[in-house]
């Protein structure tokens, strides 16, 4: 009983929020509130999904233990010159190249890692390093297909190519990573000191895990590009660095590299989110969305969806404000995209890329000061949508 009185004492407030959504996703089923077999396709969906979440996750622990981040954080440092202004060119060109062309949940998991330990080997504040990653994962989010699960909904309903999807909203992501680097300068790197001193070469404790989690991560980077399943990919990759440790370093693997809370709080929210869009959620989207193609309807669709992503998650925001968005309106529902993908960056749970960013910052012992990361994020999420939206328009 003292033992589990302790445990009970040791959770973290995120691990109250996430039972506590779960708790309230089951009663909906129990109640009948959600049906049962409803409930259960929910989940079944959610299996591919977590599946990515909870092998990711390891994927990156491991990673981060073998010295991979280190190793390219160090490089990234001695590429800079010692200049902060470079450093800050070459970070935001990174964040945004790897949610361009991988997925935001990649940017998220593995390159927030490498920032921080960054952070770490020239001594200065990571919160700047760190908010590159979690804004550009999701304002950066826009140019292709692969770089959001949004966009490839958004891409087969309007029937366009990569090449023509890309054609389309080029310009619009060009003008919110041009307003989203404004605000990162303004908001949190410009208090920076100028210049740093460059530091020495990496050289990890144990070369042969360095060499085999580096070869995992291509894997699972190669496995992205050419249409393996991210969930596969991520398994396989995690799978090999398991196999390695347990060879060569088997204190690693530890429980806690599972994140238990994470993938409590997916299946609580997608739960709750089904409860709510079988009572009327689809009759309030559609009012507030309304069914105009022009200005109007473009401002209120991308409004809607950020500030549904940031209630409930921007997946499922997506989908309700997809439902009901006039089939011809194509600009409606580019513009309800882009309030999906770039507006879900004011809560911690508004997307995945977010919840994972969370998850590393958390592990790495960094702490996100929420009062500023909600009001610094809103303004941003304000600017970057009106600027987008109007681009998009323009276009």
């Amino acid at each position: 009983m003292t033992r589990m009185s302790n445990g009970l004492r040791r959770l973290h407030v995120l691990d109250w929020i996430a039972l506590g959504l779960l708790l309230v996703g089951v009663v909906c089923v129990l109640t009948g509130a959600l049906p049962y077999d409803d409930a259960t396709a929910t989940v079944t969906r959610l299996v591919p999904l977590l599946l990515f979440l909870g092998s990711v996750i390891i994927l990156a622990e491991l990673t981060a233990t073998a010295e991979v981040f280190d190793v390219v954080a160090t490089r990234l440092s001695i590429l800079a010159r010692g200049h902060y202004p470079l450093l800050f060119l070459l970070c935001v060109a990174l964040a945004a190249g790897t949610t361009m062309g991988l997925n935001l949940d990649t940017t998220a998991v593995l390159l927030t890692p490498v920032l921080l330990a960054l952070a770490g080997k020239l001594a200065v504040a990571p919160l700047p390093l760190a908010m590159t990653t979690v804004w550009l994962a999701n304002t950066a989010s826009l140019l292709l297909p692969v770089s959001n699960l949004t966009n490839l909904l958004a891409a087969n309903r309007v029937a366009l190519a990569p090449a023509e999807f890309a054609a389309r909203m080029w310009l619009p992501q060009l003008a919110s990573i041009v307003v989203t680097a404004a605000f990162l300068w303004i908001c949190y790197w410009r208090r920076a000191e100028p210049g740093y001193r460059v530091p020495a070469r990496h050289v990890p404790a144990d070369p042969v895990l360095f060499r085999v989690a580096g070869a995992a991560v291509l894997l699972f980077v190669a496995g992205i590009l050419v249409g393996v399943p991210i969930g596969i990919a991520s398994s396989v990759a995690a799978g090999i660095l398991v196999v390695a440790f347990a060879a060569r370093r088997r204190s690693a693997l530890r429980p806690a590299l599972l994140p238990w809370r994470l993938l409590v709080f997916v299946i609580g929210l997608f739960l709750v989110v089904e409860t709510v869009n079988r009572h009327g959620l689809s009759d309030i989207v559609h009012s507030l969305i309304g069914s105009s193609d022009g200005a109007e309807g473009a401002a209120r669709a991308a409004g809607t969806g950020a500030a549904l992503s940031n209630l409930v998650n921007n997946l499922p925001a997506y989908v309700a404000g997809e439902s009901v968005v006039p089939v011809d309106n194509h600009n409606q529902l580019l513009a309800l995209l882009v309030g999906t993908n770039v507006g879900p960056i004011i809560t911690p749970w508004a997307s995945l890329a977010t919840l994972l960013w969370y998850e590393r910052c958390t592990a790495a012992g960094v702490r996100v000061p929420m009062g500023r990361f909600v009001w610094t994020s809103a303004c941003l999420a304000v600017v970057a949508l009106a600027a987008t939206v109007a681009t998009l328009l323009v276009t």
